[in-house]
């Protein structure tokens, strides 16, 4: 039987924000390393399969820089910033579009003059991200613009 969901339309308002989605921490304090983001789950119906995020990095703010076998669909909604695709660090921009494999390493980071917000799309079920180890780490410095990126230059 298909779950039946009622027509409904929340408003967006002022501050990236919009009716009756909450906003929330990024993740527990203390399961990764990250800075000054936050997400809303604006769809997460289980007919559409998928999950719509929205998350926004305060200036100077970055996503963990992680790994996992689901899919990423992004597009940068406001603000600048980088990313990290694999061994590629990339500048984004509003309406930006990224798309991020299986199994690749990936972070944001918001440049430090102002927020970054981004809409992220994802499998409604997922595994849980990987973090990386000290030789993962290692293996992704190995790459001058990469270790340039990692430590925040």
């Amino acid at each position: 039987m298909t779950e039946t969901i009622p027509p409904r339309l929340r408003a967006f308002r002022d501050g990236y924000r919009w009716d009756e989605v909450e906003h929330r921490p990024y993740k527990e304090d203390g399961s990764a390393p990250f800075r000054a983001i936050s997400r809303q789950i604006l769809f997460d119906e289980a007919p559409l399969s998928c999950e719509l995020r929205y998350f926004e990095m305060d200036a100077g703010g970055y996503s963990t820089l992680e790994r996992h076998e689901h899919m990423h669909g992004v597009m940068i909604l406001r603000g600048h910033g980088t990313c990290l695709l694999g061994t590629e660090v990339r500048k984004v921009a509003p309406f930006d579009l990224v798309t991020i494999p299986p199994w690749t390493w990936h972070q944001f980071r918001a440049t430090t003059e102002a927020p970054m917000g981004f809409l992220c799309m994802v499998n409604r079920e997922r595994d849980r991200p990987s973090l990386p180890t000290e030789a993962d780490l290692a293996g992704l410095r190995a790459h001058p613009a990469v270790a340039a990126f990692l430590d925040g230059k």
